[in-house]
């Protein structure tokens, strides 16, 4: 038999866990994790903070899964070192577990900024992260978040959700700069504004205070509550203390194993062709990856990289970009269209009459469509104009599931498409919580639950059926 150790409980290590199960009973799996939680969807976190969702509704897998499925889960349990000599984990409680194949998902850790006082602010990043910070905005007049990126923004409308006045501080020119264009950052500031958050950008923070933070030029922002939200790096020091190779992060080949055959290193610490991923979807892709291989279900199986869609989970703030966003006419052809008054901003970008990049900030209805025209690589239609408005009469693509095609990509992180919703509903599942229970749709960054219930809608109606 098998023992299968995976060291890492997040969303990379438990869809694994999923994954083998899914494929085989028989492997013996045993699954580490540092943090006490059960698994949870990190993706959720902001609707913890804004309080619209609670801890046990982001939860991943029931605390009864585990022995239902027969994997033993050590949870709050730190690995400490990987002797591969002899092909065992060591743990800080003095276990020695035995691997015949070891999967390293331990993901990433916040990054402080390397000035004074960083240390006693809070981060954005983990469950115990999220209760720490709602424990002090109960008590707190004004908040701080430093970081304009993805999980920056999504902390700043989580506290404003909360009543709180905040100011959000970025180093760069505009917000998700990784992302986004210059007057797409532009938009989503003056929508977050609209929500209570005050943005401030291109402002250098130079020391945490107990009632605020300091700038360059000396400029004080006031606030009992500093939250960090400054971006991620991978956790490789395990791998790199047992010499396995290490760049950015755990270097794997298209099996997703290290230079030792018997390692495999899948989600955030996961290096794969020089890019290591941030986001859910092509850690569960490579999961699925590692656990045909492992079980011998298709030994043929490969990670070939990821196309990335973001999308942004903060309450009255709809954005979803993808692909190469910065490029300008001079490089590809660009449709673009702004209303800055309702929040809306609208880009295309076309290079060899294909879709290679878009953002989509205020009304995100037609992220389907250009999400499968992007994943394929496919034609966009001779006028692209009417991607951006599927709504509207004589379009070239609709978002009305009638005209969907089965073949259309629905849900992202998970890969469902609207074939495998539509045989699940004809398999009995009337509801979006039936058909998340079989195919995952909705499950991930949960973007497409409006997608799903249209679907599930109109399938139920064609068939005079009351929901």
């Amino acid at each position: 038999m098998t023992r299968l150790v995976i060291v890492g409980n997040g969303m990379a290590g438990a869809r694994l866990v999923s994954e083998v199960r899914a494929r085989d009973r028989h492997v013996k799996v045993t699954v580490i994790g540092a943090e006490t939680w059960q698994p949870y969807n990190r993706v959720l976190l902001s609707n913890v903070v804004a309080g619209t969702m609670l801890p046990d509704q982001v939860r991943l897998l029931d605390p009864a899964w585990y022995a239902d499925h027969s994997v033993t889960a050590l949870l709050g349990v730190e690995v400490t070192a990987i002797d591969r000599e002899t092909q065992a984990v060591l743990t800080a409680d003095g276990r020695r577990e035995p691997y015949d194949v070891l999967v390293l998902a331990t993901g990433s850790e916040a990054v402080l900024p390397p000035v004074p006082g960083a240390a006693g602010a809070m981060a954005f990043r983990t469950l115990d992260d999220c209760r720490a910070i709602l424990a002090a905005a109960g008590a707190a007049r004004r908040a701080v978040v430093v970081g304009g990126g993805l999980l920056g923004v999504e902390a700043a409308r989580g506290l404003a959700g909360r009543g709180l006045p905040v100011t959000l501080l970025h180093l760069a020119g505009h917000l998700m700069e990784r992302q986004l264009d210059a007057e797409a950052g532009m938009v989503l500031g003056e929508t977050l504004a609209e929500l209570g958050v005050e943005v401030r950008t291109g402002v250098v923070v130079e020391e945490i205070l107990g009632d605020g933070v300091r700038l360059a030029g000396g400029e004080t922002v006031g606030a009992d509550l500093v939250v960090l939200a400054c971006g991620v790096r991978p956790v490789t020091g395990l791998a790199g203390d047992a010499g396995l190779e290490v760049a950015r992060g755990i270097v794997v080949d298209d099996e997703m194993r290290t230079d030792d055959p018997s390692i495999f290193a899948i989600g955030e610490c996961a290096q794969h062709d020089g890019t290591v991923y941030g986001l859910v979807a092509p850690a569960w892709e490579q999961a699925a990856v590692v656990a045909d291989l492992v079980t011998g279900t298709d030994k043929t199986s490969r990670y070939r990289g990821s196309r990335l869609v973001t999308r942004l989970k903060a309450r009255s703030v709809e954005l979803a970009a993808m692909g190469e966003t910065h490029l300008t006419e001079d490089d590809a052809e660009v449709v673009r269209f702004s209303h800055r008054a309702r929040g809306t901003y609208r880009k295309l970008v076309i290079r060899d009459g294909r879709l290679v990049g878009a953002i989509l900030l205020g009304e995100t209805s037609a992220v389907g469509t250009l999400t499968q025209l992007f994943d394929r690589g496919s034609p966009v239609p001779a006028d692209p104009s009417g991607l951006l408005f599927p709504g509207i009469s004589g379009s070239a693509v609709a978002e009305s599931p009638v005209r969907m095609p089965d073949a259309a990509k629905v849900c992202q992180c998970n890969n469902v498409t609207k074939g495998q919703i539509r045989a699940c509903w004809e398999s009995g599942a009337r509801d979006v919580e039936a058909v998340a229970a079989a195919t995952r749709a909705t499950t991930g960054c949960g973007g497409c639950r409006d997608v799903v219930e249209g679907i599930v809608g109109w399938l139920c109606e064609q068939e005079g059926i009351s929901v």
